[in-house]
């Protein structure tokens, strides 16, 4: 069994203790560092060759969605996933934490059995963007644009042509938050063939996992949020 190598970043050192305790309870986690700032954050992250860092956006220093960027810039920690731990569960700090590289955002107030099942899909690849409520966060905000700097990438939207039909057909229904199980489904293909399409759009699109390829999706207008 592959054990998943956690990195803690917390200016509380309480709440790194309680975190440690958890996930150093299941046999498939360790801790493998604690940081109190951004830049400690990334410093350990190479060093420890962690998995997945579970960061605070507010800490003193270099915050969290500084520290962020700086992991998704990184290719030497291509293999690092984020997920964005915070009391602070505001509308924007979604949107800015996956537009950070980002795999994911939890409020702290979070059950300790959700944590570490985003641990755990964060460390596989997957995007922690549900419930449903969050995707649509997400989606208005991309679809608005919260400032004259928005994030847009117009050459990551010009790289949409270098998709196959399918590789759109199945980034859609990633977008939707729909799983490659319940896209092989929709599309009456094996989840093996989605998986296949979603690595290569990922490749395409420069994008480091499913959470970013939704990003993608809304940015480029690919997809448009549901008017509800």
């Amino acid at each position: 069994m592959t054990t998943i190598r956690v990195l803690l970043a917390d200016d509380q050192a309480l709440l790194r203790s309680a975190f440690r305790v958890l996930v150093d309870s299941e046999p498939d986690m360790e801790v493998v560092g604690e940081a109190s700032d951004g830049a400690e954050a990334v410093r350990l992250a190479k060093e420890q060759r962690a998995d997945v860092v579970l960061m605070d956006i507010r800490m003193p220093g270099t915050d969290g969605l500084a520290a962020t960027r700086m992991i998704s810039a990184d290719p030497s920690l291509a293999q690092v996933r984020v997920v964005i731990l915070t009391t602070f569960e505001v509308d924007d700090y979604v949107v800015q934490s996956l537009r950070a590289g980002a795999s994911g955002f939890l409020g702290k107030g979070s059950e300790p059995d959700e944590l570490l099942s985003a641990i755990r899909v964060a460390a596989g690849g997957e995007a922690l963007l549900s419930p449903a409520a969050t995707k649509g966060l997400i989606a208005r905000f991309l679809a608005q644009g919260d400032s004259a700097d928005d994030g847009r990438d117009p050459a990551r939207s010009e790289r949409l042509g270098t998709l196959t039909v399918r590789e759109r057909e199945v980034l859609v229904q990633v977008a939707g938050g729909h799983s490659n199980d319940e896209i092989a489904e929709r599309l009456e293909v094996s989840p093996l063939t989605v998986k296949t399409h979603v690595n290569r759009a990922m490749s395409k699109l420069g994008a480091r996992d499913r959470a970013q390829l939704v990003v993608i999706a809304y940015e480029s207008g690919l997809v448009r949020p549901r008017v509800e």
